[in-house]
């Protein structure tokens, strides 16, 4: 008989379900037993008998001896933030007690870090794919010791086994907790040992308040740093600052919020679907608060203080924190707070920050104040210029990336000495070197602020801002160094408005203008303008610090300078007319001001075109008696200027005047000698001639003469005892005899103007720098004037 195939009765089905039942069960059985098994291991097991294993097993991953010292215990417990069905389900908690890690064999401690009691849980779920999520561990009173030695050996970095293959487990911490604790740091590059403490506060404390205090304390502080009158305008600044960017912030986020809102809308009236609109509308709430909200931000619960040394220099300060450090969550800002003083700087903060782990974002209120704000290099690595004392308050957002850091002062307003100083800056760790760029304007500058940038101010100011270089009593140039060394640790590209400048009435400079550019020790200006009784004086300078001595080369402009307002307190001169207008070129080098100034060589041209000025004055000038008192009594005369110029060379930081001449319809003055720059000595001599006939005319040269600081302005005494001696020998032969010797009559012929300002005309060049000034400087200008080359 051939064999049936089994038919699919009720029975045998029957017989199969109950088969595929029992084996479901036995498995749900056998997981079940597992699992209590486990529970009970995990709630019953003396887990210290493990504390050996652990201590055994960490010490030889970390090459380094580690140790479980107290008690450890593992129990279960629902987990107190896991949402939905999770909550139920009871996750280890482990708890162990007098931790140590010891420390290398050349640390000043034996224990790098110990922590009196560890707590954590262990989400049971993410194990199944051998993924340990811990949520939250809070440490109890840790004590860490953080070093680094002067040839770059740390105790931070661990001599770990590795077989070569990735573990095929995980670990994900989320939030770190902690009360009180010790840190210390020792970094001998930067010469820093800091001890840090931490506590927990007695309450918290908002986010809102420590904002308020600190910006009321750190203002109150600026009081005895820039003075009471500085403080009073720095406060109405920052405070009128701080609105202004509310009312922008708020202004965006509401512009944000309508975009957002507007296109969420949109994609309704298209059919998109729900979960896309609720995703638009989600996005548009966010637009609406640009800037997260204090209420928003954890209170602050921990306490700090910090003392030691930096580079140095004393430390001391404290601040607080707010109680969880979340590592995983990059929206959840972490509050911060601080107030530091490092040595005669103080910098006071108060702000957030986003997702540590990867340093993702700074956002911070942050006050700066000092003597100088060249001191801020020992703590930041920036190179700024030499000031008077400062206090500056402004927002410091820090993005962290793999690229280089960036940090960007924004909108920050302050005081320097007597100046308002306001702007942003922005900070880029960039390679090969670092750049800071931004824009800075002063809206009211004192000009005497401007002198410690090159070491022009007193030495009761150098002393307070730390200068080590005292300027000589009878030196006007300033001896102190350029700080070349620090021109290689950052590029830079600044420009800085000085838009009105507070000066002594007798000095004619109204604004300021300046490009910074410093690119591997090499600082150019370009330019560096000055406005000028009415008109500029524009250099560009370009100084190699990157060599030494320092190399320097300058190219000098002046265009549409008034006479009048030249010269403002002068009131001869406010009937004057005419600009002058000049050019020059210079190279040098020297580390100094002064240095430079004399081993300079090059030329430097003035020319006045088409001016008048008071007849009453080249009569003076001319010691023209009788004339002058006639035209200060009854005249108010103008006198044309033909031409007047200057062509200076320049060698080795002598200036020789090779023409000097001012022609006009009433007389020619011409000027010779020199000035040196390297003694600082002036030797000119003013030759009036008339050009009609003079009475009672005592014509004689004048002289300018001594150091720069002690100038000296008289009449030639020879010439004029002459003339004295024959009226006194006349005057006795016959008294109208004596006449005669004072009597002036023109024999002077008019400047060649056309040629001389031809000849002027032509641009000035500088050697460079080191080199002299060839000899043959200025012989087309001497030609123009004499028909003879120079000598």
């Amino acid at each position: 008989m051939k064999n049936r195939p089994a038919q699919d009765t009720p029975v045998a089905r029957r017989s199969g379900g109950r088969l595929a039942l029992k084996i479901l069960a036995w498995v749900v059985g056998v997981l079940l037993i597992l699992i209590v098994a486990v529970a009970l291991f995990v709630a019953f097991f003396d887990w210290n008998r493990a504390r050996p294993w652990i201590n055994h097993k960490v010490s030889d991953e970390l090459g380094r001896p580690f140790a479980i010292n107290g008690d450890l215990s593992v129990r279960w417990r629902h987990p107190p933030d896991a949402p939905g069905w999770r909550g139920w389900i009871p996750w280890p908690h482990v708890r162990a007690k007098n931790i140590t890690l010891a420390n290398t064999d050349w640390a000043r401690t034996p224990s790098m870090a110990s922590v009196d009691q560890v707590d954590f849980d262990i989400a049971i779920p993410p194990l199944l794919v051998k993924h340990v999520v811990i949520p939250t561990i809070a440490l109890s009173n840790p004590v860490v010791d953080i070093e680094r030695k002067l040839d770059g050996r740390n105790n931070y970095t661990f001599a770990t086994k590795s077989s070569g293959q990735p573990s095929a487990w995980s670990v994900d911490l989320h939030d770190i907790t902690f009360g009180t604790g010790k840190v210390a740091l020792l970094e001998e590059s930067r010469k820093a040992d800091l001890n840090a403490t931490i506590d927990t506060l007695g309450n918290p404390i908002p986010f809102g308040d420590v904002l308020k205090q600190q910006s009321t304390v750190a203002r109150d502080e600026s009081a005895g740093v820039v003075g009471k009158q500085g403080a009073a305008q720095f406060r109405k600044a920052a405070v009128a600052n701080e609105a202004s960017q509310a009312q922008a912030a708020s202004a965006t986020s509401a512009a944000s919020a309508a975009e957002a809102v507007s296109g969420a809308m949109a994609q309704t009236a298209s059919g998109a679907s729900g979960t896309a609109s609720a995703s638009a509308v989600a996005s548009a709430s966010s637009a609406a608060v640009a800037r997260v909200a204090p209420q928003s931000i954890d209170p602050y619960k921990i306490a700090w203080t910090i003392a030691g040394k930096y580079n140095g220099t004393p430390v001391s300060g404290s601040g607080k924190l707010g109680e969880v450090l979340s590592l995983r969550d990059a929206t959840r800002p972490f509050p911060l707070q601080a107030d530091v003083k490092i040595g005669d700087t103080r910098i006071a903060l108060v702000g957030t920050l986003t997702d540590p782990v990867h340093l993702a974002s700074l956002d911070l209120r942050l006050w700066l104040q000092g003597t100088s704000l060249s001191h801020l290099y020992a703590l930041t690595g920036v190179t700024l210029p030499s000031s008077p004392p400062f206090a500056t308050e402004g927002r410091l957002v820090g993005e962290f990336k793999k690229s280089g850091d960036i940090f960007r002062y924004q909108n920050f307003t302050g005081r320097v000495g007597g100046s308002d100083l306001n702007g942003t800056l922005v900070y880029e760790g960039v390679k090969p070197r670092p750049r800071l760029s931004g824009a800075l304007v002063s809206h009211l500058l004192q000009f005497s602020d401007l002198a410690p940038l090159i070491g022009a101010d007193s030495n009761k100011s150098k002393e307070v801002r730390g200068a080590t270089t005292k300027q000589p009593a009878d030196k006007a140039l300033p001896v102190e160094e350029f700080r070349t060394d620090r021109w290689k640790a950052i590029d830079a590209n600044v420009e800085f408005t000085g838009k009105r400048i507070l000066r002594d009435k007798d000095l004619p400079i109204t604004d300021l203008y300046t490009h910074v550019i410093m690119t591997d020790g090499v600082l150019k200006l370009v330019p560096l303008r000055f406005g000028v009784a009415g008109g500029n004086i524009t250099s560009d300078i370009n100084l190699d610090g990157s060599t030494t001595p320092l190399k320097a080369k300058m190219s000098l402009g002046a265009r549409h300078v008034k006479l009048k307002q030249l010269f403002p307190t002068s009131k001869t001169m406010q009937q004057a007319l005419g600009e002058i207008n000049g050019e020059g070129a210079l190279s040098a080098t020297g580390n100094s001001p002064a240095a430079l100034a004399a081993s300079s060589n090059g030329e430097i041209k003035l020319l006045v075109n088409q001016g008048a000025v008071s007849a009453f004055l080249m009569e003076a000038a001319g010691l023209n008696i009788a004339n002058a008192v006639v035209e200060k009594l009854f005249g108010n005369r103008d006198v044309k200027i033909n031409c007047a110029a200057s062509d200076f060379v320049v060698t080795n930081g002598k200036l020789d005047s090779k023409v000097f001449i001012v022609d006009t319809d009433d007389a020619v003055i011409n000027v010779d000698g020199s000035i040196d720059l390297k003694s600082e000595t002036m030797d000119l001599g003013v030759h009036p001639h008339t050009k009609g006939f003079r009475v009672f005319s005592l014509r004689s040269p004048l002289y300018v003469k001594g150091t720069f600081k002690k100038p000296s302005i008289g009449v030639n005494p020879v010439p004029l005892a002459l003339k004295g001696a024959g009226a006194i020998v006349l005057g006795l032969i016959n008294p109208f005899a004596a006449l005669i010797p004072l009597l002036s009559p023109s024999h002077n012929t008019d400047t060649p103007c056309s040629q001389l300002l031809a000849a002027m005309n032509k641009s000035t060049k500088a050697p460079p720098p080191g080199q002299k000034m060839s000899p043959h400087a200025a012989d087309a200008t001497v030609r123009a004037v004499t028909g003879k080359t120079a000598k």
